[in-house]
C-alpha cells in the first residue's frame, strides 16, 4: 500500500483568516502542558465536585431539527447488548427511502400492528393498492423469476427488477412492502424516494439449497411478520452437519434479528433421535422502540461520573474500564472525544453499573493514569454533543520568532493573541480527528465504509506503520496471512479495538459478510466516527476552497446561519439561508455567519462555485450517488452545518521566563532564559484548541 502524506503536510495546506506574523513554540511537551476540561450543558466545569445529577436527558423539549434528531435517536438504539460472547445489533425502522429487505442488516418500513396478515388479506391489499395492469405485471415478474430458478438457469448480469412506481403515502408503502413479501417470499422490496422496486431474493434461493422450498417460503414469511414472541421451526433433521449448515446460514444472514437453537423433537422415538432447529426473534430487537411494563420494572441502572485520564486514548480507557466492570464498551456514553497526549476531564455515563461498584475500582484504575469522581446515579445515558464546550489550560514552551523576523517577541505574541481574540480563527477539524498515522488516516477508512468496501476498510484499519513494535508486527502478520487467530496471539491486550475486530474476524472469517460482522464489534459511536472523519476532511478542504475563492466577502449562493444562539453543527435547515444577489450587494451578512455543510443526506449545498466543488469532490471519491447511509452497519449520516469561523471565549494569558543554567567550564556558566506562554480559553463543542493555536502562532504542529 502506498504511503499517505504525513498529517502535518495535510494541515500546512490549510489557510488563515488573520494577518499577523505569529511565532514558534512547542505544545504538548508533556501531558500536563495540555489540560482539557469539559464544560457541561449548564456551563459548569466537570472537574468541580458536585452531588447533583447533571445529565438527566429531557424527554419533552421540542427539537429544532426533528428530522435529523429522529434519525440520531434511532441510531442511539443500535447498540450491543451483552451476552455469552454474542454481540446483538438491533433492527430499527427508518425512513422509507432505505432498502427494505428481510436481512437483519437493513432497515424496513413496517406495519406496527403486531398481527399476522393472512394470504387473502395480502391479495386484497395488492388488489386495492395496485391497478389491475400493475398486478398482472407483478405476477408475471414473479413467475419469470420462479421459472428461471426452477430451470436451474442462473440469473446473469444485473439483478432483474420491477418497479411499482411512486406511492406517496408512507402507510400504503409499508402495507405494500409486507404484502408483496408475504405473497412472494422469494422476492424482496426496495424503497427509493417513494418508489417501490421488486427484486429476486437471492437469500431465499440460497436457503432452498438447504431446506425444502415450502420451509424457505414459510421462514421468510415468518421473518417479515415479526410477530412478538413467535417461533419458527424447521422440519426434524437427523444430520448434524446439515443442521450446522442451516444454523450457519440463518446466523450469518439474519443473526442481528433472530437466534437459533437445536432441540430434540417432541415425542421422538428413542431409536430415531430427530432434532429440530427453532428460530425466534431476539428480544431486544423487537422491543427497543417501546418500553413495556416489564422493562420499566427492570429499570436499567445508569451511573454518571467524571473521568480524568492522562496520556491515554479515550477508547483505550473505555476498553479498560469495561473489562474491570464486566460490561462492554458500548455501555459507556460520553458527550465528546478528548485528546490523548493531555490531561483530560470529561463526563461519562455507564449502564448496568452501580455507583458503589464504580467507587470500588478507583484504586485499581490509578495505575492506568485514570481517576473517576463525581460518581452518582442518573436517569439516562449521554449523547454526543451534549456539552457546551471545553476549557483549555495550555503551556507553550520554547517561544521564538518566526524565521527572518527580528521584531520584539513579546509584542509579536501580544499582537497574535489579540488578533485572534477579536477576529477568530478558521474552524477546521483538528489533526486528531484523522489519527496520527502516516500510512492510513481515519477518513480513508470512513470512505471505504461509505462505499461499502468492508474488506478494504478492515485492511486499512489493520495496516501497520513503519515501526518495529508488537502492535505493528501483529498488523503486518495479519496483512500477510489474514490469520485472525494467530494475529490475536500477537496483539497486545491494551489494543482493545484491534482485538475486538480480530476476535470477530476469527469467528466470522475474512469475507465481505465476516467483515460486516467484525465492524459490529465496535459500538455505534465508534463505527460512525470513521464516517465523520471523512466528512470532516472534506469540510476542511471545502472551507479552504471557499476562503481562497471569495475571501471574507459574503457572496450570492453562500449559506448563512440566521440563529446566532444555535449550537454549532446543530442548525436546522430552516435556520440556514441562501444569500441572494441583493443581499450580497447590501452587505447584509458578515463572514462569521457563513456556514458550510458537513456531508450527509439532509443538507443543502451552496449555490455558487463552492457547491460545484462539493459535487466534483464527491464524484472524485466515487460517492456521486451516495446517500450517506450504510444500512449493513446501521449507519445513517444526516449531515449538519458548521461555521467557517469561530472565536475563543474567556481568553487569558501570561508570559513566563524559564531559566536554564548551562555550565560551560569550571567556575563559569551561562544563564539562558527561555520564554513560555500560559494561555487559557474556552471553545464551543467540536472546536479544536490546536487549530486555534495554529491561527495564533501561524505555525503547523
Amino acid at each position: 500500500m502506498e504511503e499517505d502524506t504525513d498529517f502535518r503536510i495535510r494541515f500546512s495546506s490549510l489557510c488563515f483568516i488573520t494577518d499577523h506574523v505569529g511565532f514558534h513554540g512547542t505544545i504538548k511537551s508533556s501531558p500536563s502542558d495540555f489540560v482539557v476540561i469539559e464544560i457541561d450543558e449548564r456551563g459548569q466545569l466537570v472537574n468541580k465536585a458536585t452531588d447533583e445529577p447533571i445529565y438527566k436527558m429531557s424527554k419533552g423539549l421540542p427539537e429544532p431539527n426533528n428530522f435529523a434528531k429522529k434519525t440520531k435517536l434511532g441510531l442511539q438504539n443500535l447498540v450491543f447488548e451483552e451476552g455469552s460472547n454474542q454481540k446483538v445489533s438491533i433492527l430499527a425502522p427508518c425512513s422509507d427511502d432505505d432498502q427494505n429487505h428481510q436481512s437483519g442488516s437493513e432497515k424496513e418500513d413496517t406495519i406496527h400492528d403486531g398481527t399476522s396478515k393472512g394470504e387473502e388479506e395480502k391479495i386484497y391489499a395488492l388488489g386495492s393498492l395496485l391497478d389491475e395492469k400493475t398486478n398482472e405485471l407483478l405476477d408475471q415478474f414473479a413467475c419469470d423469476i420462479k421459472e428461471k430458478w426452477n430451470s436451474e438457469s442462473e440469473l446473469t448480469g444485473p439483478s432483474p427488477e420491477f418497479s411499482l412506481g411512486r406511492i406517496l403515502d408512507k402507510n400504503q408503502r409499508a402495507i405494500l412492502h409486507s404484502a408483496i413479501r408475504q405473497k412472494f417470499p422469494f422476492l424482496i422490496t426496495v424503497g427509493k424516494n417513494s418508489e417501490i422496486v421488486v427484486k429476486p431474493n437471492l437469500e431465499y434461493k440460497e436457503l432452498c439449497h438447504l431446506v425444502s422450498e415450502e420451509e424457505a417460503s414459510d421462514f421468510f414469511k415468518y421473518l417479515d411478520a415479526k410477530k412478538e414472541n413467535s417461533k419458527f421451526t424447521f422440519k426434524p433433521d437427523t444430520n448434524k452437519d446439515h443442521r450446522k449448515a442451516v444454523h450457519h446460514f440463518v446466523n450469518k444472514k439474519f443473526g442481528n434479528l433472530v437466534e437459533t437453537k437445536s432441540f430434540p423433537e417432541a415425542n421422538y422415538n428413542a431409536g430415531n433421535p430427530n432434532t429440530v432447529i427453532t428460530v425466534r426473534f431476539r428480544e431486544k430487537a423487537h422491543k427497543h422502540r417501546k418500553r413495556s411494563v416489564e422493562s420499566q420494572e427492570r429499570k436499567v441502572i445508569y451511573t454518571a461520573f467524571t473521568l480524568r485520564k492522562e496520556n491515554l486514548e479515550m477508547f483505550e480507557a473505555i476498553g479498560f474500564l469495561a473489562v474491570i466492570l464486566g460490561v462492554i464498551p458500548s455501555d459507556f456514553s460520553y458527550a465528546g472525544l478528548k485528546d490523548k497526549k493531555a490531561i483530560t476531564y470529561q463526563a461519562m455515563v455507564v449502564r448496568k453499573v452501580t455507583p458503589e461498584r464504580l467507587k470500588d475500582i478507583e484504586k485499581e484504575i490509578k495505575k492506568k493514569r485514570m481517576n473517576v469522581f463525581n460518581i452518582r446515579s442518573v436517569d439516562d445515558s449521554l449523547r454526543l454533543g451534549q456539552l457546551k464546550g471545553n476549557h483549555f489550560d495550555i503551556v507553550i514552551r520554547n517561544l521564538k520568532n518566526q524565521i527572518n523576523d527580528s521584531a520584539n517577541l513579546r509584542e509579536r505574541i501580544l499582537e497574535a493573541i489579540e488578533n485572534v481574540k477579536h477576529k477568530g480563527f478558521v474552524n477546521y477539524y483538528g489533526p486528531q480527528r484523522f489519527g496520527m498515522g502516516r500510512k492510513v488516516h481515519t477518513d480513508q477508512i470512513g470512505l471505504a465504509l461509505l462505499k461499502s468496501e468492508m474488506v478494504k476498510a478492515v485492511k486499512l484499519f489493520l495496516t501497520p506503520e513503519d515501526l518495529d513494535d508488537p502492535v505493528n508486527r501483529a498488523k503486518k502478520y495479519f496483512l500477510q496471512t489474514e490469520d485472525a487467530k494467530g494475529t490475536l496471539s500477537l496483539m497486545p491486550e491494551f489494543k482493545v479495538r484491534e482485538r475486538a475486530l480480530l476476535e470477530s474476524l476469527h469467528r466470522f472469517s475474512m469475507t465481505e459478510e465476516g467483515c460486516i460482522q467484525a465492524w459490529f464489534s465496535f459500538p455505534h459511536s465508534m463505527r460512525i466516527f470513521y464516517i465523520h472523519a471523512y466528512s470532516s476532511k472534506i469540510w476542511n478542504e471545502a472551507v479552504s476552497y471557499r476562503l481562497a475563492t471569495y475571501g471574507s466577502r459574503v457572496v450570492e449562493g453562500d449559506l448563512v446561519c440566521l440563529d446566532e444562539d444555535g449550537d454549532d453543527e446543530q442548525f436546522p435547515n430552516n435556520k440556514v439561508h441562501l444569500v441572494t444577489e441583493e443581499e450580497e450587494s447590501a452587505n447584509a451578512y458578515a463572514i462569521h455567519q457563513v456556514v458550510l455543510p458537513v456531508l450527509g443526506y439532509n443538507v443543502q449545498y451552496p449555490k455558487n462555485k463552492v457547491g460545484l466543488w462539493y459535487q466534483e469532490v464527491l464524484s472524485r471519491d466515487g460517492l456521486q450517488t451516495c446517500r450517506f447511509k450504510v444500512p449493513t452497519l446501521k449507519l445513517n449520516v444526516p449531515g449538519c452545518y458548521r461555521k467557517i469561523l469561530k472565536q475563543p471565549r474567556n481568553l487569558s494569558y501570561q508570559l513566563i521566563e524559564e531559566h536554564d543554567i548551562d555550565v560551560k567550564a569550571e567556575g563559569s556558566h551561562i544563564d539562558e532564559a527561555t520564554l513560555s506562554l500560559l494561555i487559557s480559553f474556552d471553545l464551543d463543542a467540536s472546536c479544536y484548541a490546536t487549530v486555534c493555536l495554529r491561527e495564533i502562532m501561524k505555525h503547523d504542529f
